[in-house]
């Protein structure tokens, strides 16, 4: 969430502002401090001008990205 924000050259506190909450609530959360759920983030991806689907088709490539290669054994 934090590269979202800083992407897109926003402060916490303008994210925040945008969704009803007070800063900490990003800061927590880009601290890992606090989970979010699909319409938290959502909101986020609204405040920060980025459609969902393209949040998630890039968290999807980077989530891939990090999963090691299956071992390739042969039977």
């Amino acid at each position: 969430m934090r590269e979202l924000r800083v992407v897109r050259d926003l402060k916490q506190a303008e994210v925040a502002e945008a969704i009803g909450r007070p800063q900490t609530y990003i800061s927590d959360i880009e601290k890992g401090k606090r989970g979010l759920d699909l319409l938290q983030v959502m909101e986020i991806c609204t405040a920060c001008k980025v459609s969902f689907p393209e949040f998630a088709v890039e968290l999807d490539r980077r989530l891939k990205a990090l999963k090691p290669k299956a071992s390739r054994k042969k039977v």
